[in-house]
């Protein structure tokens, strides 16, 4: 793991963000995160936040919820999956292309709990460590990310709760057989990102390991077993991934909590870019109802305790 030393901007007269690095072991490549939170002379908890399919950190108004969240007393924390296709250093958005068509979700499983060794790690990020209570972390994830953050609860017992907005409800590749089977021939399927034009490169080895890694991947196989409290959010009008993704998953575990917000899509307002002072009205909606889950979370620890 590699660290630079993490470049601190003040936000408002109380609040702090730091960016810092790390460096995949397995693969190599560097992938950046970002910590916002407002110091206060104790441990707060901490929330990660996983992007989805096509996502980044910095996308839209992702820095309008670290903001949100630190203003609510946690320790907010997103970053870049090291093979979204974004570079350390570069524009922000998705430019190579080439490592995002070698992404796959064991890889993706893999630097998010690297993440989590970091925070328990003495100085492996720049984060002070008396800022942070590690018995509360929680995970968040938004799509595609919604997903790795249930699959990464029931791997990592030091996830405390987990909360999705829009999550799907599988990472199965469930393509017709005769478009897998070109897929396997040719070796690469393009998938189209609407935004910016251009043709995104998924290589078949995506496929070859969630089949290779499927007892650590199926999400409706391990989903009964999650012991963790859990909220799941969608939009009913979600036009990427369906209303029903977010019954399925409550099918398999029922004692999560589910929320349906009236009206929102899959991106609760949201936009990349983002040019507003405040967070769209739907996604203040669900940051709130997130917000509310976790705290309460705190609370009844404090009381059990």
């Amino acid at each position: 793991m590699i660290r630079r030393p993490g470049r601190t901007a003040y936000l408002s007269r109380m609040l702090r963000t730091v960016e810092f690095t790390l460096t995949g072991p397995a693969h190599g490549r560097p992938f950046a995160a970002d910590a916002t939170w407002q110091p206060a002379g104790q441990p707060q908890p901490v929330v990660v936040f996983v992007h989805g399919f096509k996502g980044f950190k910095d996308w839209g108004h992702f820095g309008l919820l670290a903001r949100f969240f630190a203003e609510k007393g946690f320790v907010f924390i997103k970053l870049n999956l090291s093979h979204n296709g974004v570079v350390v250093g570069g524009t922000g958005d998705l430019e190579d292309l080439e490592a995002f068509g070698q992404n796959n979700f064991s890889r993706e499983l893999d630097d998010l709990g690297q993440l989590l060794d970091a925070l328990h790690t003495p100085g492996a990020t720049p984060l002070p460590a008396e800022a942070l209570d590690l018995t509360r972390l929680y995970l968040l994830g938004h799509s595609r990310g919604g997903a790795l953050v249930l699959l990464k609860a029931a791997e990592d017992p030091r996830v405390a709760a987990v909360a999705t907005w829009a999550a799907v409800a599988s990472l199965h590749p469930r393509w017709p057989a005769e478009v897998l089977a070109q897929w396997q021939r040719d070796g690469v399927l393009h998938v189209p990102n609407a935004r910016t034009g251009q043709q995104l490169p998924m290589y078949y080895q995506i496929a070859e390991d969630f089949y290779k890694n499927r007892a650590r991947l199926d999400l409706p196989v391990l989903m009964p077993g999650l012991r963790q409290p859990i909220l799941l959010l969608h939009g009913d009008q979600d036009e990427t991934v369906p209303l029903d993704a977010v019954h399925q998953l409550h099918a398999g575990q029922p004692a999560a909590e589910v929320v349906v917000v009236a009206g929102a899509g899959h991106m609760f307002g949201g936009a990349h870019p983002w040019a507003g002072p405040a967070l769209p009205a739907q996604a203040q909606l669900v940051a709130e109802r997130t917000a509310g889950f976790f705290t309460g979370l705190g609370l009844r620890k404090e009381v059990t305790t």
